[in-house]
């Protein structure tokens, strides 16, 4: 008895998931500043497995009368207006975010990207947010569905807290690297990979089997 190996526009009825994780200078979407963001994009193997494809990662210089509160940078350890940041705008970041999400999402004929976090919803509001401000129309994301890899972890691992769940699942962590967007989005990217990937070697998916004679 073999599995069908389905195509990632299959599994998730068209939609292309889009692992992001972001630093930013508070709690509130509409007023504190975004100062960095990573994404990473996922692809099918040819044994039908998750893993990470491409790489997107940029540092935000905060836009014009942001909000920043000292504690969340004393927390994240960075300085928003330090020029070796390389720090580029709002609007520049998130075009050429949409243009490469919307790339990855065509080739891998899917209609609509969503985005997967840890505790989604705060990272889905910052980025709504930065879409409304920048004014970009053609935005891949959908606006309100994301993929929460809190919850997913609770299901398949008991645990909540990233590291905790990353350790669950023999995922090497290191607390020193924690709170760089681009670290995070890849330890939650290979975390949502494990759970998914592991899920169908249990036989959860594909929800049919097909039998070799």
């Amino acid at each position: 008895m073999s599995q069908t190996v389905s195509t990632l526009a299959e599994r998730f009825r068209g939609y292309f998931p889009v692992v992001i994780d972001l630093e930013t200078a508070g709690f509130n979407a509409n007023t504190d500043a975004i100062l960095e963001i990573a994404a990473i994009t996922l692809r099918m193997n040819a044994e039908g497995e998750f893993e990470q494809h491409t790489i997107f990662h940029e540092h935000v210089a905060p836009f014009e009368g942001a909000n920043i509160e000292k504690a969340a940078i004393e927390f994240n350890g960075i300085d928003p207006f330090c020029a070796l940041r390389g720090a580029k705008t709002e609007e520049e970041v998130f075009k050429d975010l949409c243009k490469t999400v919307r790339k990855a999402q065509k080739e891998a004929d899917c209609q609509r990207s969503v985005i997967v976090a840890h505790n989604a919803t705060f990272d889905q509001s910052f980025v709504n947010a930065a879409l409304a401000r920048t004014n970009i129309k053609r935005s891949p994301f959908h606006p309100f569905v994301s993929f929460d890899t809190t919850s997913l972890a609770a299901l398949c691992l008991g645990q909540t807290v990233l590291v905790k769940a990353c350790e669950a699942a023999n995922i090497e962590f290191q607390q020193s690297q924690a709170h760089s967007a681009l670290y995070d989005t890849q330890k939650t990217a290979e975390l949502f990979c494990f759970m998914l990937n592991r899920y169908r070697q249990l036989g959860g998916w594909p929800l049919s089997k097909d039998e070799d004679n």
